[in-house]
């Protein structure tokens, strides 16, 4: 993890129509494409030529026929877009924007674990680093990590990582007892409670809720659900992609959004006649915050902070995340 004192932001560009201009012409000069998760903040979403979860970038960058991606989100989706691309340059804005969760273990830390469990099948998070992905037998998403988790024989053991919110989510949903969570999550979603949801649905009992399963408050929207404090129907629990989709086709009035609170801005556009609100709004992941303007522009000037990702260990990452597109369709990355 980087030091929180190396983290302060590429700042004085102002994100204008000069800036916005330079940045087309940067990108046709380096015949690079600009994608930017749903994070983001709006300027840079709205510069760039794909906006999405990090999973379908990803699967963009390796279609596309630019040969460099400008990956506009935080280290491990610039890493996956490597994985699947290897023949294009990979550049993230800044090499600084990590991710609390994908650091929450290691490659090192994986092989303890599988170690101390032989036999068992390792399902990872796509939020993770390349290390822990070639570690991995099977990838998931937010959206198919159930239907990735049911595909493994019953008798096999399980070995979930590393998000226990997403983890319990799946056990909860399958039901099953040999699968065993890793400790990990992201500090931002684990931050939105269940207190703070309750109160706000309490506030707006009309409201439809959008709750991704990451974070700390999911159980507790079930709990409001199954007391009856709040109508099943209107708890949804989705990835950021199925998000959008819902966003659409929801006849309710507002919305109340337990994810980070940059994906409000593609909900927006998506249904502006609709209300969406944050359960929390200082959910806000500075890692995300750190890809600015002045970072864009720098990335596209200069072609620094390049992402590499082992040939070795690229090859067996690869592997696991195809498994996961085997089994069906991945929806959203998160």
């Amino acid at each position: 993890m980087v030091e929180a004192d190396d983290l302060t932001p590429y700042d004085g560009v102002v994100a204008d129509a000069n800036w916005a201009d330079e940045v087309r012409r940067l990108a046709r000069a380096r015949d690079a494409v600009l994608l930017a998760h749903n994070y983001q903040i709006p300027e840079i979403q709205e510069i760039a030529d794909h906006t999405g979860d990090s999973l379908a970038l990803s699967r963009i960058a390796a279609a596309s026929d630019a040969s460099t991606i400008v990956f506009c989100g935080v280290h491990f989706m610039a890493e996956t877009a490597k994985i699947l691309a290897p023949d294009k340059t990979v550049l993230i804005p800044d090499a600084r924007a990590g991710c609390s969760l994908a650091d929450s273990i290691t490659g090192a830390q994986l092989r303890e674990w599988k170690a101390e469990h032989p036999g068992a099948v390792v399902v990872s998070y796509v939020n993770t680093t390349a290390e822990v992905k070639a570690e991995t037998d099977i990838c998931c998403t937010s959206s198919n990590a159930v239907d990735v988790v049911a595909s493994i024989p019953a008798d096999r053991e399980v070995l979930f990582c590393p998000d226990q919110f997403l983890g319990a989510h799946v056990k909860r949903e399958t039901g099953r007892e040999n699968l065993h969570i890793w400790a990990g999550e992201c500090h931002v979603h684990a931050g939105i409670n269940g207190p703070e949801l309750a109160e706000r649905a309490a506030a707006d009992p009309d409201a439809d809720l959008f709750i991704h399963p990451e974070c700390g408050c999911a159980t507790s929207a079930l709990y409001l659900a199954g007391e009856g404090a709040v109508p099943a129907e209107k708890v949804r629990i989705l990835s950021t992609g199925a998000m959008v989709d819902a966003a659409r086709d929801t006849k309710a009035r507002s919305v109340l959004v337990a994810t980070e609170v940059g994906m409000l801005h593609q909900l927006r556009k998506a249904a502006p006649e609709i209300d969406f609100r944050a359960v929390n709004d200082r959910a806000s992941c500075r890692y995300m915050k750190m890809i600015t303007p002045a970072a864009l522009l720098r990335a596209l000037r200069d072609g620094v902070d390049e992402v590499h990702v082992a040939p070795d260990v690229a090859a067996r990452a690869r592997a696991s995340v195809r498994r996961m597109i085997e089994i069906g369709r991945p929806g959203g990355g998160e």
